[in-house]
C-alpha cells in the first residue's frame, strides 16, 4: 500500500456525504464537513445541477473521484472544472485512457487523505475492467463510507460490460469484508427492480420481503434508499450471498432476463 496523499482541502473535516439525484437515476455524491468550505465530488454525471448544489451551500470543490469511465460518471466533470479549475481528478491509473482529465492516477491499495479523512482505493473490476471503490474507514463516530459505483448495488449488482462472474464475485466479497456499519453509496436508484427480482426468486425469504416492502414505501413518498449498509447487503442481495461464481452467473442471466 502506498502511502496516503493529500488531496487539496484537508483542513475541514469531512463528516457528511450528501446525494444529489440526476438524470433518470443517476446519484451524484458530495463528501462535506459543516457549512461553507471544501468538498469531493464523486462520480459526476453532469455538472449544472452539481454547480448549483454546491454554490447554494458555499461549498468549494476541491476533488472529483472517478469510479469507472461511463459517461454517466464522469460527463459531469469538464463542467466542474470550468467553474473549479484546481479541482483535482482521482480516478484508475489503468483507465487513464477513458478518463483523460484525471490529474492523479491510483491502483488498488493506495491511499488518499480527503477532507480530513483517509480513502482507501480498492480494486473491484467485474462491471468494467478497471472499476475502482472508494472505502472511507470508521471515523469521529460515523461509521464508514464506500463509493461503489456500479459494482454493488442495493440488493443488485453491475453487469458484466467487461469482467467476468469470477472477478464480479470476488469483488462483492471483498466489499463484503468490510465494517457491516459501513454506508454504501451506489450510483443509482435500481433498488426497487432489484428486490422485487430477488423477492421473486427466494419468495419464501423474510429478509428480503420486508426490506422490499420498506423500499416501496420510500419510493412512494418519492425518497431515496441509498444508502444502504454492508450488513443490509449480505442480508438482503442474492449477489452478494452466492456461494461462488457459478451461483453469481446463474443469478446474473436470471436477473438479465428478468420481465417483471
Amino acid at each position: 500500500m502506498q502511502q496516503a496523499a493529500t488531496a487539496p482541502g484537508t483542513a475541514a473535516a469531512a463528516n457528511h456525504v450528501s446525494l444529489i439525484p440526476v438524470l433518470n437515476d443517476n446519484y451524484v455524491f458530495v463528501l462535506h464537513g459543516d457549512g461553507a468550505g471544501p468538498a469531493v465530488v464523486v462520480d459526476p454525471a453532469v455538472a449544472e445541477p452539481v454547480i448549483q448544489w454546491l454554490e447554494q451551500r458555499q461549498l468549494q470543490l476541491v476533488a472529483i473521484l472517478h469510479t469507472h469511465h461511463h459517461h454517466d460518471h464522469i460527463g459531469g466533470t469538464p463542467g466542474l472544472l470550468q467553474r473549479w479549475p484546481d479541482a483535482a481528478v482521482i480516478a484508475s491509473s489503468a483507465d487513464r485512457e477513458r478518463i483523460p482529465l484525471q490529474t492523479r492516477g491510483v491502483g488498488d491499495g493506495d491511499a488518499l487523505e480527503l477532507l480530513g479523512r483517509r480513502a482507501e482505493v480498492l480494486a473491484v473490476p467485474g462491471h468494467t475492467a478497471h472499476h475502482i471503490a472508494f472505502h472511507l474507514p470508521p471515523s469521529g463516530g460515523d461509521a464508514g463510507h464506500l463509493f461503489c459505483g456500479d459494482t454493488l448495488f442495493a440488493g443488485g449488482c453491475g453487469r458484466l460490460f467487461e469482467g467476468t462472474p469470477e472477478q464480479m464475485h470476488q469483488s462483492l466479497q471483498r466489499l463484503a469484508a468490510l465494517p457491516e456499519a459501513t454506508q454504501v453509496w451506489c450510483a443509482h436508484e435500481y433498488t426497487e427492480g432489484n428486490l422485487r427480482w430477488a423477492a421473486a426468486e427466494q419468495p419464501q425469504d423474510a429478509a428480503i420481503q420486508a426490506r422490499l416492502q420498506e423500499v416501496r414505501a420510500r419510493r412512494e413518498q418519492q425518497k431515496p434508499t441509498i444508502p444502504s449498509s454492508i450488513a443490509l447487503e449480505k442480508a438482503t442481495n442474492l449477489f452478494v450471498r452466492a456461494a461462488d461464481a457459478a451461483e453469481l452467473r446463474r443469478r446474473r442471466g436470471s436477473k438479465d432476463l428478468w420481465k417483471g
